[in-house]
């Protein structure tokens, strides 16, 4: 990612196992910083290399990670103008952007609304521009969206205390859940599984019988402060879930016992406070309430690094699949990768 590096270098880095000094090691090797507002969501396809990104300055961005450019920006503003390196723009209706999710096809995203009017979710193809469908229902903004990686389904949570089941090839939801604060939502890697997070515990759904209610109920010792992020693992084994209050709780998903909570600067109502496991499920990446970003071990509990920031509100942080590299999304886009020549293997290493 970083200028001047070769295939061969970038081979060792992805072959090296995560460890501590790897992590802090970790700079930024890249980043963009052309963006008008802050960055609110953003996605790494499953099998691709592509970025997607939404921004308070409703442009929804494409990027291609391993190359380390972008190549398409949709500015969902009328009469918004793309950067010099903008290729296609969406002129037509002012609808804002804030969260946004590739579905299992590159070429499309369903993304939320920003514009305080009208809450529908839709799905946009960015090869031709079009908005191929409107999933209508919710009546306040949308806060988590998570689509299932094994079939076409989606779901969405929102201020209005509704979670809805949605099917991408039909407008009407096929499901609706009633929660009593802000939900998170989440699927598992295998797709049978959702959770929803509110109120101080995590509620977990069999995707098959969801209107039988939650099979299990884990509480997350005592925190009531409003439900932010909920994410599994790859490997599904854990949970964690982020809160307001500036929380990081990591679960056992299969008995629900809590394994460590981590703090953070809290966040204000209307910002996210995001975390992420990395690929192995062995650290947790996050932001804070302060800009900050920080990592832990999950075997010991233990902070094994931080990165400070003149930023104060959290960024967005995501994880890349199969990489050893994390990105991070606030006024700027920025690429963070380890700095072989800090590693004593690497030292020296031509």
């Amino acid at each position: 990612m970083a200028g001047g590096q070769g295939q061969s270098e970038r081979e060792d880095k992805v072959a090296l196992e995560l460890t501590e000094e790897i992590f802090q090691s970790m700079e930024v090797g890249m980043a963009f910083r052309d963006y008008s507002g802050r960055i609110s969501s953003m996605d790494f396809h499953r099998t691709s290399s592509y970025l997607v990104t939404a921004s308070d300055d409703e442009s929804i961005r494409l990027y291609d990670v391993a190359s380390g450019t972008y190549w398409l920006t949709y500015l969902l503003q009328k009469g918004g103008k793309g950067s010099e390196r903008s290729l296609k723009t969406i002129n037509s209706k002012k609808y804002g952007v804030d969260l946004v999710c590739f579905t299992s096809d590159p070429s499309t995203v369903i993304y939320s609304s920003k514009n305080g009017w009208d809450e529908s979710l839709r799905l946009l193809s960015l090869h031709d521009n079009k908005y191929l469908r409107y999933f209508k229902g919710h009546h306040d903004r949308v806060v988590s969206l998570s689509l299932c990686s094994r079939k076409e389904c989606f779901i969405s949570g929102s201020l209005d205390r509704t979670v809805l089941l949605w099917d991408q090839r039909a407008e009407k939801c096929q499901g609706l859940l009633r929660v009593q604060g802000r939900p998170a939502t989440a699927y598992d890697d295998q797709g049978l599984v959702f959770t929803i997070a509110f109120g101080g515990f995590i509620r977990l759904f069999d995707a098959r019988k969801y209107d039988k209610g939650p099979f299990e109920i884990f509480s997350v010792g005592g925190d009531v402060s409003d439900a932010n992020v909920v994410k599994f693992s790859n490997d599904g084994r854990l949970m964690l879930l982020t809160s307001m209050d500036g929380h990081i709780h990591v679960l056992d998903s299969f008995r629900g016992t809590l394994l460590s909570t981590y703090n953070v600067k809290p966040v204000s109502s209307n910002s996210t406070l995001e975390a992420s496991f990395t690929p192995e499920g062995m650290f947790v990446i996050s932001g804070s309430g302060d800009g900050s970003v920080y990592a832990w071990s999950v075997r010991s509990g233990k902070e094994v690094a931080s990165w400070m920031s003149t930023e104060t509100e959290p960024p967005v942080i995501k994880w890349a699949p199969g990489s050893l590299m994390f990105v991070t999304g606030s006024s700027e886009l920025s690429f963070w990768i380890p700095d072989l020549s800090k590693l004593g293997a690497y030292a020296g290493r031509k």
